[in-house]
């Protein structure tokens, strides 16, 4: 096989592997696995023997220690889904070649532009191959660019033996995009002993801390009553929920906050007069915070509960994920190879916290400490998603001098 990064890259995406919430199976969507099998055709073809699909839709792989000293052994982990936010099917990747600036019009949807005053890092990217969608789907370089990279960084690998490493794991999951991600991980299996997710956004990027975060499931039972008598009997539900939803505070919403502020996101809202269910995501730091803006919702849903005595509701917390970040402080080697590697690819490391989570969230805490490396794509889970070349060859590179990075270091 002689694939570029590119060539990778342009056939994962036009696979649709957009997960469900709403399903109980694993994966969560058959169509998955239809990823799945061709990254093990791919990684058989390159060489890794091992390379396979299991019955929950992850594909496992091994590139052999090719050196006669003990390396700590690494995974290097990209997921295959996209996410349910926008639509993932029939994705008609375009190319920019050579891109000169300003603002690019997507064919597709002339509505749909991706604007430079909104997506100023592209001021970086004169003279790059910048590919986006047609504007009607989403692209999918969350995280189909970070499996093209691991892919061709095993390559790489590989086909040259003079460049030593130890062995490296390689784990592609399903549903990151909806929470479950690694729930049915084997990672005995597996076999690392630290993780890198190649799931970042901007070149030259490591991360290592995420939100912590929690759901909160909100059932309202009102009083139903044939509209004709309803006079002072009356507790409709919807409206219950609407006077919720309209007393959230907006310097505690995703569009009201930046930087380390967390927040409280309504994410759905379905009800009939006598039954509502609202869901929300909680995003904070650290627990504090997110213990503080749980009990801020419940005090709001208690208030307007009061003015409805004969209506109920439940309230229930689910735990979700929490910062990694208390994880990898006591292994500062994962961050500290990773911050080496990019400067050797030719980057300013960039260290900095995410504001979401990646599997590399629920791995830490399952034994697995993970960081978070960059994979190039921009304005991820919308049409104006976009990724350049040669941000995803500098992933490439950067994965290749880790691998070195860990043999040197052992």
């Amino acid at each position: 096989m002689t694939d570029t990064v590119l060539d990778r890259f342009l056939r994962y995406v036009v696979i649709d592997t957009q997960s469900d919430a709403r399903s109980k199976t694993q994966p969560s969507t058959e169509k998955q696995k239809n990823l799945g099998r061709v990254l093990v055709e791919d990684l058989l073809a390159i060489g890794l023997a091992d390379a396979h699909l299991d019955e929950n839709g992850y594909v496992y792989a091994t590139i052999p220690s090719n050196v006669d000293k003990p390396v700590p052994v690494i995974c290097w982990c990209s997921h295959m889904d996209t996410a349910p936010d926008f639509t993932g099917t029939n994705v008609k990747p375009q190319i920019v070649s050579n891109y000169q600036g300003g603002d690019i019009q997507l064919k597709g949807d002339p509505q749909q532009v991706i604007r430079v005053s909104d997506h100023p890092v592209l001021n970086d990217q004169i003279g790059n191959d910048i590919i986006t969608t047609d504007g009607t789907t989403l692209l999918g370089a969350d995280d189909k660019a970070g499996l093209a990279e691991i892919v061709t960084a095993a390559q790489i690998l590989v086909d040259n033996p003079d460049i030593k490493h130890g062995t490296i794991k390689l784990l592609f999951t399903t549903d990151e995009e909806i929470g479950r991600g690694v729930d049915k991980v084997d990672l005995k299996k597996l076999g690392a002993e630290f993780c890198y997710t190649v799931d970042g956004e901007t070149a030259g990027h490591i991360e290592d801390e995420t939100f912590s975060a929690d759901g909160v499931e909100i059932v309202i039972h009102g009083v139903a009553i044939h509209p004709g008598f309803a006079k002072d009997k009356m507790e409709n539900a919807i409206k219950i929920a609407g006077a919720i939803i309209s007393r959230l505070p907006r310097d505690v919403s995703p569009e009201g906050t930046e930087g380390r502020d967390g927040f409280v996101h309504p994410t759905s809202v379905t009800g009939s007069m006598d039954k509502a269910q609202l869901g929300f995501i909680i995003r904070d730091f650290d627990e504090a915070g997110l213990a503080q803006k749980e009990a801020m919702l419940e005090a709001i849903v208690k208030d307007v509960m009061s003015a409805y005595p004969g209506s109920t509701f439940s309230f229930e917390v689910k735990e979700q994920y929490r910062n990694m970040k208390a994880v990898l402080d006591r292994h500062p080697e994962i961050v500290e190879n990773a911050i080496e590697a990019i400067r050797r690819a030719g980057m300013q490391p960039v260290r900095g916290s995410i504001r979401g989570g990646t599997d590399g969230s629920r791995l830490s805490f399952m034994g697995l400490p993970s960081a978070n490396l960059f994979a190039g794509g921009h304005a991820f889970h919308s049409p104006l998603e976009w990724v350049s070349r040669q941000d995803m060859e500098r992933s490439v590179k950067t994965l290749v001098e880790l691998a070195k990075i860990w043999a040197e270091r052992a």
